[in-house]
């Protein structure tokens, strides 16, 4: 039987979430964004919750339950709906540590995951995307060449969230092995910061998402151990974690949309002008119906994918659905929500431009979090 209600659990976590994303999250959102710096304090609030470490093996000290992708994206939605910027920067030891969690051989487990289960807030990056205009990850232009008992990796990366302070990258390349291809040529590599021939560039500055720091990589004949290479000699499902991450951004997205409407709904009805409530306009009135129809659409296709995922099908079809429409509806909502506001969309005393701006830059984003 087929059921779209959540379980009592996830119904608690939901809240849950909810009630944290509005009392810490949202007033937290616009400083952040104006100072461009992550406020360590939140970040720390946002760790204790263990969001992270309680879905990671009790014998590298997490918590030891079943990971959730329905759950995890539910969580996402909750927490882009207080601020999408935080929201992302408190996902991202996610990327690492899943990642590790899922493909990962005993010994990396061992070795890699014990720092996320610790008292303070510990940062995970992933380098997916690449300085290309036209990019695809079954094509990636970093390459991973086997030499010995170590590969060498040389490429350029972009839009590394959290890499000015991550201690290890779980780099993406394309494996020179002429016998695969697609998704069956790309192998992930632990590569420690201080690794020769890695540089790390400054902090990018971007478009929105402006108090998350993204760097760019650039990799010079990168020498890593064959014990770096994710998974060791079976290495890792590239669908499946690319599936994960556009799962997660279309939460991302499904959440900063719902709170651009939440916000449009009451100040619609309170403006007033030609001596009636905005709200029953109706131009407006069906801008924010369609508004609505979309949230909900963007919902349910991330749940499809997300159960899929939990199911241990192949989500790859359905994450590229939710993740292209989430990016194209949250587009449209939040400039619809500009043009609710009117003249006030545009200045800094109401939060909708900020999220105009956060949709904007996280639905062209890749690889920027992970369910």
């Amino acid at each position: 039987m087929i059921s779209f209600g959540l379980t009592d659990e996830q119904e608690v976590v939901r809240e849950a979430m909810r009630e944290f994303a509005e009392q810490v999250l949202r007033p937290a959102g616009r400083p952040a964004d104006e100072a461009s710096e992550l406020p360590a304090d939140v970040m720390q609030q946002v760790w204790d919750l263990s969001l992270t470490s309680t879905q990671l093996p009790e014998s590298v000290g997490g918590g030891g339950e079943a990971r959730s992708p329905i759950t995890n994206a539910i969580i996402l939605e909750e927490l882009a709906f207080g601020d999408a910027g935080l929201g992302l920067a408190a996902a991202s030891p996610g990327l690492f540590a899943f990642a590790v969690a899922d493909f990962g051989t005993e010994e990396q487990q061992k070795q890699y995951l014990p720092a996320f289960g610790g008292q303070k807030f510990h940062a995970g990056a992933l380098a997916v995307l690449e300085p290309s205009p036209v990019f695809d990850v079954t094509n990636l232009q970093t390459t991973a060449e086997a030499k010995g008992d170590s590969f060498v990796l040389s490429g350029k990366k972009r839009f590394v969230v959290m890499g000015d302070r991550a201690e290890h990258f779980l780099v993406l390349a394309r494996s020179t092995n002429a016998a695969k291809t697609g998704f069956g040529a790309v192998d992930a590599f632990i590569v420690p910061r201080d690794a020769a021939g890695l540089s790390v560039g400054d902090v990018e500055l971007n478009l929105g998402m402006k108090a998350v720091p993204t760097v760019s990589l650039t990799l010079e004949k990168v020498e890593v151990p064959a014990a770096n290479r994710l998974g060791g000699e079976e290495g890792i499902d590239a669908a499946r974690l690319i599936a994960g991450t556009r799962v997660a951004g279309a939460a991302l997205l499904t959440g900063l949309s719902r709170g651009v409407l939440e916000f449009c709904i009451p100040y619609a009805k309170e403006r007033h002008a030609f001596g009636e409530a905005i709200a029953q306009k109706q131009a407006v009135a069906f801008m924010l119906s369609d508004m609505q129809v979309e949230v909900e659409s963007m919902r349910w296709l991330t749940w499809k994918a997300a159960s899929q995922l939990e199911q241990g099908t192949d989500a790859t079809k359905a994450a590229v659905f939710a993740s292209r429409y989430a990016a194209t509806q949250a587009m449209k909502i939040a400039d619809n929500g500009v043009q609710v506001l009117g003249g006030h969309g545009f200045i800094r005393e109401h939060p909708v431009e900020m999220w105009y701006r956060h949709a904007r830059t996280l639905s062209v984003l890749e690889g920027v979090a992970a369910v």
